[in-house]
């Protein structure tokens, strides 16, 4: 048995009572902790964030994709966040690298249990992807569920790995994958121009000529935009990193910087790496963190 994670995001975020019972759908299993998680009315999202044994996460997550196939309806869903499924995402985390196949095997064998047992087609990315061209959720989650609809029987490029080329009426399809811990990560912005936003996001990410390891959108919120980022990996690309350059573009339009949030949970080194460059302080490592001191005696 081997420990992970998994970091479900749900296309849900106004309703609590929904999300009430999707989290206590994942945390009925025995041997999962339920570690985090959050909503955003906005994105009209919730991520969920719990680890545990590799089989006792592989039944949570089964669970909270039932739960919110049953509970959430698509065809009356809108947000700022792109998404393609009730539950939208669902990836295996490894909590060393050297698990990620187990989280590989949990992710193909949990997107074959959605797509059976469920009736909701289901791909597969970063590392579980099957397919070269489906390893960005960006490539996967072209058009939304919308544009899926359409496409998923007449395109034969986008049928799913797993399932009928058809999406489930109202839970649409989900993206099951395998991945490195990456941060979420936001900056709002003192601007309604979403044209200024998408602009930056184009201007920082990878796929543009921008920061390695960096994804972003550009998004509209109720009274301001957003630039949405995900850092794939935060030893290539920080959070002070994008800070930084969202902010030179922003001055450069007039603009400043609302707030920025962290989204669910982040490695505790990236917040080492934080203090070692806002306080320059070279030498500070993990080591020093009293919480992780304590919870290495333990271990």
């Amino acid at each position: 048995m081997t420990l992970i994670e998994c970091v479900p995001n749900f296309s849900e975020g106004r309703r609590p009572e929904v999300v009430d019972e999707i989290v206590a759908a994942i945390a009925a299993v025995d041997g999962v902790s339920l570690l985090d998680r959050q909503s955003d009315p906005v994105h009209n999202r919730s991520v969920i964030t719990f680890a545990g044994q590799d089989a006792a996460v592989a039944e949570g997550a089964f669970r909270g994709v039932a739960a919110a196939a049953r509970l959430i309806d698509l065809t009356a869903h809108e947000g700022a966040h792109p998404r393609m499924g009730a539950a939208d995402v669902v990836p295996f985390v490894p909590l060393r690298g050297e698990d990620m196949p187990v989280c590989v095997d949990v992710a193909h064998a949990v997107g074959a249990r959605v797509a059976r047992d469920l009736g909701v087609p289901v791909y597969f990315y970063e590392d579980a992807a099957r397919r070269d061209d489906r390893r960005n959720l960006a490539d996967v989650r072209e058009g939304q569920f919308e544009g899926l609809r359409e496409a998923i029987a007449r395109d034969a490029d986008r049928a799913p790995d797993e399932g009928a080329p058809a999406v489930h009426p109202t839970a649409g399809a989900t993206a099951v994958g395998a991945r490195a811990p990456l941060i979420a990560y936001n900056i709002d912005l003192e601007s309604r121009d979403l044209a200024l936003a998408q602009e930056i996001a184009r201007a920082i990410r990878e796929r543009d000529g921008g920061l390695p390891k960096v994804k972003a959108l550009g998004l509209a919120l109720d009274d301001c935009v957003q630039v949405s980022m995900n850092l794939t990996d935060f030893r290539v690309t920080s959070m002070q990193d994008v800070f930084a350059a969202v902010q030179v573009h922003a001055v450069q339009a007039g603009v400043e910087i609302r707030r920025s949030e962290v989204v669910g949970l982040l490695p505790q080194d990236a917040l080492v790496g934080l203090a070692r460059s806002t306080l320059k302080a070279a030498g500070f490592t993990s080591a020093q963190v009293l919480e992780a001191r304590i919870l290495d005696s333990l271990l």
